[in-house]
């Protein structure tokens, strides 16, 4: 999986998957001109649509109708350092048999999103600073092949 986010001026960033193409962007109260979500908004998009396709996938495979299935997300900022520190994932899933709460709630919770959430995934951070400038002296090759340099 990948997406790519490419950067369009001001707080504004073009995101793409595959084919597909969305707008983020900062609220206005935070520099932004509020023309898409932001990116705190964009992952409870990701865990909000995720829950939902795993609780839908179950009532499908069931016959339960699944129409009016709606998955809301909240999230908590926490400090030091800055990041989003709890979630609520709320279900809602009108005329479901009480029978099928808990099958609902095992699919929600085998959401993908929900698991990565839970579980610290590692992440690496790299910056590719190949590009060419014509004010810049071009790297020797070894500096190439070594990967990025910093120069101050």
């Amino acid at each position: 999986m990948e997406v790519t986010a490419g950067y369009l001026g001001d707080s504004k960033f073009e995101v793409a998957a595959r084919s597909h193409r969305v707008i983020c962007d900062q609220p206005l109260d935070n520099g932004g001109s509020d023309e898409g979500m932001s990116p705190p908004e964009f992952l409870l998009a990701s865990l909000a649509t995720c829950a939902a396709y795993y609780a839908a996938q179950y009532m499908k495979t069931r016959g339960l109708p699944a129409g009016g299935l709606k998955v809301r997300v909240n999230a908590e900022k926490g400090t030091h350092p800055a990041r989003l520190a709890s979630f609520h994932i709320e279900v809602e899933a009108p005329g479901l048999e009480g029978r099928h709460r808990d099958g609902v709630l095992r699919a929600v919770k085998a959401c993908l999103i929900h698991n990565t959430l839970l579980s610290s995934p590692s992440i690496e951070v790299s910056i590719d600073t190949d590009v060419i400038e014509s004010h810049l002296p071009l790297q020797s090759q070894a500096e190439r092949t070594m990967g990025t340099v910093y120069r101050n």
